[in-house]
């Protein structure tokens, strides 16, 4: 069954601020939240549904992507899946982790967040984790497999927990009140658990009153071709593990680009800027050019004027969602000597009233901004 729009989802339109956006959401998960329908396998669909599509507008680069090309632009042939970077798919409990403090003060506030798939409390979830990664424009272009160290807490071997009896495991207590309405029932979190449902009984030497010690781990981190300065990926339960056997945080990487020698990224295109001299632009010339990956041989036709941008198709960055490739711009300085012989000085002397070293641009002459135009339109 095709997806559904995730803006039909939330019942908003493309041009809605992000916080409309999360208002939305807010509304639409208070509608099909669990609790208020149990036993209701459609709503719980429809809780999900909700939960995948504000992921996806809610964040700015995943908006973008889904606002180009659609539910492929965000699964699992695009960015946000695999590799345990985002997507979609969202488990219950990957909602209750992400989403919990949109609720706020709502009746589900206290438990949103703790409730696992099958009832209970549990810790609260672990912190975030932030490190930045380096990398070079031939990685970016390519793609690469990176190693880190990451120094974070997590949870100690040998912690012995148990059942609060306050609540009795649930992390919430609640309170049933005689109105002139009848009934009413509240709920907040257990003040003798702060949530967890549990306890410390027992813990080893080394870890802290919340069951935690701090280790250096060593993460893998698949990172896509396309990526730019300041991209920030996440990788899902790999932050700081949470108090009382918590859930773990994320781990949220921000691209560092290194610039290269001699080539200049914009976009996904990127830029060389060639030098030669004015005999090779006048008689023309076969010569290399580096490239992200490697070397390109190209030919200089004779009379080529200064600001000729050559296209090399395709040798170019990969855009971050799949679809198509930028290409390598050849900009064509021609060198003037700052320094001449008195030889030099004679030769260009005689050719300088030539009727050939005149300037005579052809109408058909493009200026450097328009030839810019031509190429980035």
């Amino acid at each position: 069954m095709a997806k559904r729009d995730f803006y039909e989802i939330l019942g908003v339109s493309k041009s809605a601020s992000a916080e409309e956006i999360k208002k939305a959401y807010r509304k639409v998960a208070m509608k099909y939240h669990p609790d208020r329908n149990p036993d209701d396998a459609s709503a719980e669909e429809k809780f999900k549904e909700a939960a995948e599509a504000y992921e996806v507008l809610s964040n700015e680069q995943k908006k973008a992507r889904y606002d180009r090309f659609g539910h492929a632009g965000v699964g699992q042939g695009g960015f946000g899946g695999g590799g345990g970077f985002g997507g979609g798919g969202m488990s219950m409990e990957d909602i209750f982790d992400q989403f919990g403090d949109i609720f706020g003060n709502s009746p589900f506030g206290d438990i949103f967040g703790r409730r696992r798939s099958g009832g209970g409390g549990r810790g609260r979830r672990g912190s975030n984790l932030r490190v930045k990664v380096k990398m070079t424009l031939e990685e970016i272009a390519n793609g690469v497999n990176k190693k880190i160290k990451v120094n974070k807490l997590v949870h100690a071997t040998g912690v012995k927990y148990t059942t609060c009896q306050s609540c009795g495991g649930q992390g919430v207590v609640r309170k049933v009140t005689n109105t002139i309405l009848g009934q009413m029932q509240t709920t907040s979190t257990c003040p003798r658990c702060n949530g967890a449902g549990q306890s410390i009984s027992e813990r080893p030497k080394g870890a802290d009153e919340n069951g935690l010690k701090r280790e250096e781990e060593i993460i893998e981190i698949d990172i896509p071709a396309g990526v730019q300065e300041g991209v920030q990926l996440s990788m899902r339960g790999k932050g700081n593990a949470g108090p009382n056997n918590g859930a773990s945080g994320d781990l949220i990487i921000l691209i560092e680009e290194i610039p290269h020698e001699v080539l200049k990224r914009d976009g996904n295109n990127v830029i060389f800027p060639l030098f030669i001299s004015f005999a090779d632009a006048a008689l023309g010339t076969k010569l290399e050019v580096p490239t992200i990956n490697g070397k390109a041989r190209i030919t200089i036709p004779a009379g080529t004027q200064a600001g000729k941008i050559f296209r090399l198709k395709g040798k170019g960055i990969p855009a971050l969602d799949g679809y198509g490739k930028g290409d390598q711009l050849i900009d064509v300085n021609i060198w003037t000597p700052k320094s001449l012989t008195k030889e030099e000085k004679q030769m260009l002397e005689k050719l300088k009233d030539s009727p050939n070293f005149q300037p005579n641009p052809e109408k058909t002459e493009k200026s450097f901004f328009e030839r810019m135009r031509d190429f980035f339109d």
